[in-house]
């Protein structure tokens, strides 16, 4: 079932209208999980880093040892092709994925040179409306290391983790988890990066293999060290955000959203969280990525 609404799915050369069916039942990416995937925004009429997710999208393929077809270029064009059907004014959930057809080596590994399956979803999927916040717990789920599972990529076999994660805190009834990893330091939460905020300066764990360092993190780290702000990448202890005076989530989908809880702390969404958000909605109207 789709999450949003008014669907277009590029399959086989061409744009289609509605939530297209694109996969066989034996193709390798639906019985053996060779299927990745990546997330870009169309929102106030631009798509923010498109060129860098349509890039990545081919990166995880290749972590997964499926070959990639289409270039980054060639992405960029259909993807903005394919927005010509919405109104200005709406927001789109970008969302390029491949999967492996063949299987080789006893079909567990993709065929080498074998067939691959691409596809591009456009879905309608609103911003977060103003004032929108989410609720942190922790959660006895822990992000894998690369000797346990494709961390390098964004692939739909790590998402049950995540949604073991989700299901925990939600029926404690929180929104979202902030998960660490193998050695317990804080890595992200279950569905974003995470930052926070002490004394004016900003902290987010440091990329150390067991999560995407998120093309929107990157942004936002960019456009705070570009203004003066002092941003540490460092190892964080849940200690560290209970200690915060400010946390948000950083992720395509929203962008930026304030946390006004973990666990028992309270927050007030602050000053520099809405700064962050306000900087990287200037940062893509100068940059101009319209499609």
């Amino acid at each position: 079932m789709p999450t949003g609404k008014n669907i277009r799915t590029y399959f086989q050369g061409q744009w289609h209208d509605g939530d297209l069916a694109v996969m066989k039942a034996a193709d390798h990416g639906i019985w053996l999980g060779s299927n990745v995937f990546d997330g870009a925004r169309y929102a106030h009429g631009l798509t923010p880093d498109l060129d860098k997710h349509c890039a990545r999208v081919n990166a995880s393929a290749a972590a997964l040892m499926v070959t990639p077809t289409v270039s980054p270029e060639e992405m960029v064009a259909i993807v903005r092709e394919g927005l010509r059907a919405y109104p200005k004014d709406a927001a789109v959930y970008i969302r390029p994925m491949y999967w492996a057809i063949d299987g080789g080596m006893a079909a567990i590994v993709p065929k080498e040179g074998g067939e691959t399956g691409f596809a591009i979803s456009l879905e309608e999927i609103p911003m977060a409306p103003p004032g929108f916040t989410t609720t942190l717990s922790r959660t006895r789920f822990r992000r894998p290391v690369m000797e346990d599972a494709v961390v390098n990529a964004k692939a739909a076999c790590l998402y049950p983790n995540n949604a073991r994660m989700l299901a925990e805190a939600r029926a404690r009834g929180f929104g979202n988890a902030l998960v660490a990893d193998a050695l317990g330091n804080v890595a992200e939460a279950a569905t974003a990066n995470v930052f926070a905020v002490r004394d004016g300066e900003v902290f987010t764990p440091v990329p150390n293999g067991t999560f995407l360092a998120g093309i929107t993190r990157a942004r936002h780290i960019a456009n705070m060290r570009a203004e003066g702000i002092a941003v540490h990448e460092c190892v964080m202890s849940f200690a560290d955000f209970e200690a915060a005076d400010e946390v948000f989530l950083s992720g395509n989908m929203m962008k930026v959203t304030p946390v006004s809880t973990f666990e028992e702390r309270q927050y007030q969404p602050g000053p520099l969280t809405e700064r962050v958000r306000e900087m990287y909605w200037d940062w893509a109207q100068s940059d101009g990525t319209r499609p």
